[in-house]
């Protein structure tokens, strides 16, 4: 039986993306998403808690990211879960697991657009697409989705 994985997050950039190339020139863009959740303990009290989510785009998605985003930035993220080992500087035997982005969407509030433009993407070259009326965005980008 063949697997699969979908993660959908929303939150806030913890940081600036880091936007950079593979040595084939793919581009490739690191971030991570602060996700906050608030819930109710067994006493009654109020708590919150909050994940930190890494997050890969890869191509143009990398890249619109990068350009548009900035530490503090809301954000949709959907895509698919990855978890790779790899050796820190140490020899340490390390695992991680992030969301390697197929969508997304800037929300309203820190991308500081008239209190909230809202733009989307898709890792598919050919079908990027954005919502916002700002004069600085591609025009090949369509102006009109939102997913939700």
């Amino acid at each position: 039986m063949r697997g699969f994985s979908k993660a959908i997050i929303t939150g806030n950039l913890t940081r600036d993306p880091e936007l950079r190339s593979t040595p084939s020139g793919a581009s490739v863009c690191s971030f991570a998403v602060a996700v906050n959740r608030t819930y109710r303990s067994a006493d009654g009290e109020n708590k919150e808690e909050v994940s930190y989510i890494d997050c890969t785009a890869w191509g143009k998605t990398g890249e619109m990211i990068s350009q548009y985003a900035k530490k503090g930035s809301s954000i949709l993220v959907s895509g698919r879960l990855s978890q790779r080992s790899f050796e820190d500087k140490n020899g340490v035997k390390r695992s991680r697991t992030e969301i390697v982005v197929e969508d997304f969407n800037f929300l309203g509030g820190a991308t500081g657009r008239d209190g909230g433009s809202s733009y989307s993407a898709s890792t598919s070259e050919s079908s990027a697409s954005q919502a916002s009326d700002s004069d600085d965005i591609p025009e090949e980008i369509d102006l009109n989705e939102i997913p939700f």
